[in-house]
């Protein structure tokens, strides 16, 4: 499997050189003869600046969920990611996490903080929705790998998120096994478990380093 990296050994800044330019016109005044010559002249200099100024695309606005921005309380900056997962990558996830890929363009966001006019990237996040719950999943790294660092979700269990974190693409995620319902019911939890899980295999082969096993 081919991957690259999320963060400091992960680098999920794809496109982060975002630039704006911005047109200005001076108003000069100019007398001459209003021939049909100089109306024609005029009227296609304004056809020309109206293709100019409708040519501008205007800028998008931020859509990053509020509970994304509630887990990154230092950052100042997001950027939202879209990647789209290859079909070898999804027959790898889905043999590796033994479900199936519920989506193939694969969301993400970045977290930045500004600090001495130097942009650094703090974390990453993805939304994950199961068992009619939808949680905002925190990824750290370790080892050039995507690990989760903690889970946040409404009306879900404090005690039942906590086992995910530490968690990775290698860890096994079988709810009586390696974790326990801790109030969420067996069903949810299974449910979110499957869904973590395959977000956390989807987010190391996106992004992750190299590795053998």
């Amino acid at each position: 499997m081919k991957k690259t990296t999320i963060l400091a050994g992960l680098t999920l800044i794809a496109s982060l050189g975002l630039t704006s330019a911005a047109c200005s016109s001076g108003a000069n005044t100019i007398t001459t003869n209003t021939t049909g010559a100089n109306k024609s002249a005029t009227n296609t200099a304004a056809a020309n600046t109206a293709t100019v100024t409708n040519s501008v695309e205007p800028k998008s606005a931020d859509d990053t969920p509020a509970s994304v921005k509630a887990a990154f309380p230092d950052a100042q900056s997001f950027t939202k990611q879209h990647k789209d997962i290859p079909k070898d990558a999804i027959a790898d996830i889905e043999k590796d996490t033994g479900a199936k890929v519920p989506d193939t363009d694969h969301h993400s966001y970045l977290a930045f903080s500004t600090t001495n006019g130097a942009r650094k990237q703090i974390g990453a996040a993805t939304m994950v929705t199961a068992g009619g719950k939808e949680m905002v999943v925190v990824y750290d790294s370790k080892n050039g790998a995507p690990v989760i660092k903690e889970i946040r979700a409404e009306g879900v269990p404090a005690q039942f998120l906590a086992q995910f974190a530490g968690k990775g693409h290698d860890d096994k995620f079988q709810i009586g096994a390696d974790l326990k319902a801790n109030g969420a019911g067996d069903a949810t939890a299974k449910a979110i478990a499957q869904a973590v899980h395959i977000d956390a295999v989807t987010m190391q082969n996106l992004y992750g380093a190299a590795h053998t096993h």
